[in-house]
């Protein structure tokens, strides 16, 4: 039965319009999906269904069978809430994965730049993530270099923010912390530094650290450069992190032209243990919305 039908046909049997026989298929079908990756929701996806406050939507999200979960704004939220929310993942069995480590710089170089306070206020904010990374049990926090400095051949840039790396991974490798390097689409962010997994692959090389791995996002990857499943294959053994988006409009898996349960499929036929992010919208609103997102993630998940 398509999943995607389980909330009308419910529905409809209120109304007496189906089998009693129906209406058992239905109901099974709404059981707690196994999921054979871990894929990761973040606060907001499911408020509909689970309100707004955080520690219930992250007992929803394991409800729905969801064994991880996303959060980019976690480094500024309060220490008690960081610390509850910590609790409840844990008791709940769910899987801390990226926050965003620093300000990111959108329009202004900064590592690309090597101009040295900038450096100086990249590894600060390293610093701080740090213990941020303990308090909620994550192992992964995304950084994203910054612009690129127009004023500076390409090779310069890229020397500047290698060893920029480096001398964060030398900060984070003492406590098992790898720091994620996402390349970014040149259509939503014109002008970035890091705008490709081959670029980012090289990178990583250069820094040559276990805290230091590519986030591979499929979203920013289909628009950059297209090719998925052979660029994931020879990046493989840099990247320690996907996340999701679907192409065009960035919301959940077959709402484009992305085929996830292809994409998905070489990801688990490799043993991927990592986390795979949900960053992306909802295509419908509220609780129907919500709904189709569980149920896109059930249709490409259930054959791997």
């Amino acid at each position: 039965m398509n999943r995607r039908n389980f909330t009308q046909l419910a529905g409809m049997s209120g109304l007496g319009l189906f089998s009693g026989a129906s209406v058992s298929a239905a109901a099974k079908s709404s059981t707690k999906h196994s999921y054979n990756l871990a894929y990761a929701p973040h606060l907001g996806m499911f408020r509909h269904h689970a309100g707004n406050d955080p520690i219930d939507q992250l007992n929803f999200m394991a409800d729905q069978g969801f064994t991880a979960f996303e959060d980019n704004g976690m480094r500024n939220r309060e220490v008690a809430l960081q610390e509850k929310m910590a609790q409840t993942m844990s008791k709940r069995g769910l899987r801390m994965g990226v926050f965003v480590a620093h300000e990111i710089y959108w329009k202004k170089p900064n590592l690309a730049s090597g101009d040295l306070a900038m450096r100086e206020e990249f590894l600060n904010y390293i610093k701080k993530a740090i213990p941020v990374a303990k308090r909620v049990n994550a192992k992964w926090m995304t950084v994203v270099p910054g612009h690129v400095d127009l004023r500076q051949n390409m090779a310069y840039q890229t020397a500047h923010v290698v060893e920029s790396l480096k001398q964060a991974a030398a900060l984070l490798e003492p406590h098992g912390i790898v720091m994620v390097l996402e390349p970014l689409n040149f259509r939503d962010h014109p002008g970035l530094f890091l705008a490709e997994s081959p670029q980012a692959y090289e990178v990583c090389k250069a820094v040559d650290s276990p805290s230091c791995k590519i986030l591979f996002d499929i979203y920013h990857q289909q628009i950059q450069e297209g090719n998925l499943i052979p660029n994931i294959e020879k990046c493989w053994d840099e990247i320690a992190y996907f996340q999701i988006g679907d192409n065009p409009g960035r919301k959940e898996p077959t709402t484009g032209e992305i085929n996830y349960s292809n994409v998905f499929k070489y990801i688990h036929s490799r043993d991927f243990d990592g986390i795979l992010g949900m960053e992306h919208g909802n295509s419908r609103p509220e609780k129907a919305g919500e709904q189709a997102v569980i149920d896109a993630y059930i249709e490409v998940d259930q054959f791997l």
